[in-house]
């Protein structure tokens, strides 16, 4: 089958890794996660954030830097005009489902809140990776379609080699999902899998012994 976008010239490069790599960790909160909120009960979400948690746990073997953000906002007049209802009722300083669920926290972690779709949007990210010496980005949470998305464009704006990690993001829907990597794999970002990104990270804790 014919790709139009393949024909003129999309996805005609492979970014692949730089010198130094983190993994960024957009909103495994408890708000996604814990079937007690709204938005928590989407078993697609609960899958890529179990993949999320191993890969973590390698990176975290191997010294590579986690930065972690989840959503949160002190009331409805600092928070943008959100049309998904659990947000405007919920994710407020102090509710518990802006909590990082407790599969993906460690106090290791660089983990701050954002107030908006990206990780970088008025936020310490850029300072935090400039520090750490950091040229390329493991992409991993969720929603795929939105936060993810709005991270990964952030990210490529910004000049880091972007690799999403599809198994490690989740939307509510699959189509969503599909959508999203196949369009920033086109433009932005190589698009792997949780075992491409671990041979890497392993492959980089060998060559530092």
């Amino acid at each position: 089958m014919s790709d139009t976008y393949v024909n003129v010239g999309y996805a005609s490069a492979k970014i692949g890794m730089g010198r130094r790599a983190a993994v960024l960790v957009v909103d495994w909160q408890l708000a996604f996660t814990d079937p007690r909120f709204e938005l928590g009960g989407l078993p697609r979400l609960h899958a890529a954030r179990d993949n999320t948690a191993l890969l973590l746990k390698s990176a975290r073997a191997a010294g590579i830097p986690v930065a972690a953000c989840y959503t949160a906002y002190c009331s409805q007049k600092d928070m943008p005009l959100w049309k998904v209802a659990a947000v405007r009722r919920e994710f407020f300083y102090g509710h518990e489902c802006t909590e990082m669920d407790p599969k993906i926290y460690d106090p290791s972690d660089f983990t701050y809140c954002k107030n908006a779709p990206s990780m970088f949007f008025q936020t310490p990210l850029i300072t935090w990776l400039v520090k750490e010496n950091v040229d390329t980005v493991f992409v991993t949470g969720c929603t795929t379609s939105g936060c993810v998305r709005a991270t990964i464009v952030d990210a490529f704006s910004y000049g880091f080699r972007v690799q999403v990690i599809e198994d490690c993001c989740g939307d509510a829907e699959q189509g969503p999902h599909d959508d999203t990597m196949r369009d920033v794999g086109r433009r932005y970002a190589d698009v792997i899998d949780r075992a491409t990104a671990e041979q890497w990270i392993h492959a980089q804790a060998k060559s530092a012994r």
